[in-house]
């Protein structure tokens, strides 16, 4: 047992029931910070869960739907602060693999049980840090229903975060990788859109997590 917690640090993996930081952080600035719980965690997959009630924070646009300022902002030097905010409503169950360019996320209305579909977020591959992980939000997401029919969300936000240098040319090309590899998911019903967590409900000793201690040390 000794050995298996010692490999366990080393990697930084997490515990089922683990709570953890998901840390978006650009020009080494956190710009998105919210508390989750890991549900499981492996070499090949992280999967955690956001339930109502988490604490969070985030740049005070970000709240209100400017996506893409505070990036602009960053690139031109400013800098902002963070609001706090609690998650509400529904739980999600987001899984991030390494290395990937997008976590793929499944949506239920807490109160009513009701699964409302899945979410695909494109972001930087996630890095472990001290207190969970690290990743980028990259603005293009796709919004998928329950029968797999879906719309991709916030392109123009997209297009102009490339425009103004906020996304990276190189992040473009590993992206356009991404949604093919993605698509062919969705298309093909192959994992997590093969159904398998459909049945999926949180530990009934878990409460809406906050924030662990070491979230804001970069």
């Amino acid at each position: 047992m000794a050995d298996v917690e010692a490999t366990r640090l080393e990697m930084r993996m997490w515990k089922s029931g683990d709570v953890i930081a998901w840390r978006g952080i650009f020009n080494g600035h956190l710009w998105h910070v919210q508390s989750a719980i890991v549900v499981s965690d492996s070499a090949g997959e992280l999967v955690n869960a956001l339930l109502p009630g988490a604490e969070s924070l985030a740049e005070p646009s970000y709240l209100k739907g400017k996506k893409t300022a505070r990036r602009w902002w960053s690139f031109q030097g400013g800098e902002w602060e963070l609001a706090k905010y609690a998650w509400h409503t529904n739980r999600v169950l987001a899984i991030t693999e390494p290395e990937k360019y997008y976590s793929i996320m499944l949506f239920w209305n807490h109160a009513k049980n009701d699964f409302l579909g899945y979410y695909v977020n494109f972001q930087l591959p996630f890095k472990r840090s001290h207190c969970g992980i690290d990743s980028l939000d990259l603005d293009i997401d796709i919004d998928i229903k329950p029968d797999l029919s879906f719309v991709w969300k916030d392109v123009e936000d997209y297009k102009a975060a490339i425009e103004h240098r906020a996304i990276a040319l190189e992040w473009v090309d590993e992206i356009e990788s991404a949604k093919l590899e993605v698509l062919d998911r969705i298309e093909n019903r192959k994992y997590p859109f093969d159904g398998s967590w459909l049945d999926w409900m949180p530990d009934e000793n878990w409460t809406p997590p906050k924030l662990p201690t070491g979230w804001d040390m970069i």
